[in-house]
């Protein structure tokens, strides 16, 4: 039987993106959705329509609930649904900081409910061999981890552009570059944060912060998100004995399109996926108690941390 899905919310990423990916998906079929607007609602074409997010939560026909809410709102909704006795994938990031996360991880346990950060560009396939050649020892020592996510974004009136609201570019697009740092290193267990930099706007949200970290003692680490900067997207990673780089495709958003991984002097090349139905059919699965890979809490919990450290070292509250 196919797992049900619930939405709470329906913008433009769940409309985009979720949606059609859990209609196309295996094992999967968009149940019900509650949002603010029943036109958005309607658009995403689910089962049922609830007028509520407590409705929705409390409905038996739902297994699982997908939550793609403002970031301030995280917290309060993943709890509560964990506690109505429902598995959660939860849009990124996580919480605003570490010690949300810490209270949702706690949540999902007591509940023995699966609670999954919706990165879903861990699940891509060229993300999935670059993290595999990096921590079999296939380039050899890690030496260094380079990245940046920018663009320039018209955040006006959005939630992005409201620090009440956990918004700014090192929430929104930072949270990839370090994820990265985990996939590509096993965990990034010690980050050290050598230096962070921020510029903000009127708002008070960071329009661009830079950091240099070291990781595991020895990876040099550098990332850049910007809502203010052209666009840029790469991920670099060097070894000592090979290097392997992002080609073909945006380095963090590529979807339903081909890429290309550059290992030293070849090229691997992979099919286009979407990404997102990738993830919605693993964590399907997952519910379901079959084999299936999703991104670990304990990586949720420990990005979180390291994204804390970064705030403070560049004295964003």
């Amino acid at each position: 039987m196919p797992i049900r899905w619930g939405f709470l919310g329906a913008g433009w990423i769940a409309t985009r993106a979720l949606a059609p990916a859990v209609h196309a998906a295996q094992g999967a079929r968009l149940h019900a959705v509650a949002s603010r607007s029943a036109e958005r609602t309607a658009a995403l074409e689910p089962e049922v329509v609830h007028t509520s997010y407590s409705q929705l939560i409390e409905d038996p026909t739902v297994d699982a609930i997908y939550i793609c809410l403002a970031n301030v709102q995280h917290l309060e909704w993943v709890v509560k649904a964990l506690e109505a006795g429902k598995h959660v994938l939860c849009e990124k990031p996580l919480g605003c900081d570490a010690g949300e996360a810490r209270r949702m991880a706690d949540a999902a346990t007591d509940a023995d409910r699966l609670l999954v950060e919706a990165v879903w560009t861990r699940w891509h396939p060229r993300f999935r061999r670059l993290a595999e050649l990096s921590t079999s020892g296939a380039l050899g020592e890690l030496m260094s981890i380079d990245s940046a996510f920018a663009f320039p974004g018209q955040i006006a009136g959005n939630y992005r552009s409201d620090p009440t609201m956990g918004g700014g570019a090192l929430l929104d697009t930072g949270g990839y570059q370090v994820h990265a740092w985990a996939a590509l290193t096993g965990g990034a267990q010690v980050v050290d944060v050598v230096q962070a930099r921020a510029s903000t706007g009127p708002s008070g949200v960071d329009l661009t912060t830079s950091v240099t970290a070291v990781v595991d003692g020895v990876i040099h680490a550098t990332a850049l998100s910007s809502f203010e900067q052209d666009e840029a997207q790469h991920l670099v990673v060097r070894g000592s004995d090979d290097n392997a780089a992002m080609a073909i495709g945006p380095a963090f958003t590529a979807w339903r399109e081909e890429t290309t991984l550059k290992i030293g002097g070849r090229e691997e090349r992979f099919a286009p996926v979407d990404a997102y139905q990738v993830m919605i059919e693993e964590v399907s699965a997952r519910i379901e108690g079959r084999e299936a890979w999703v991104v670990p809490i304990g990586d949720s919990i420990r990005v979180a941390e390291i994204l804390d450290a970064i705030r403070s070292a560049a004295r964003l509250p």
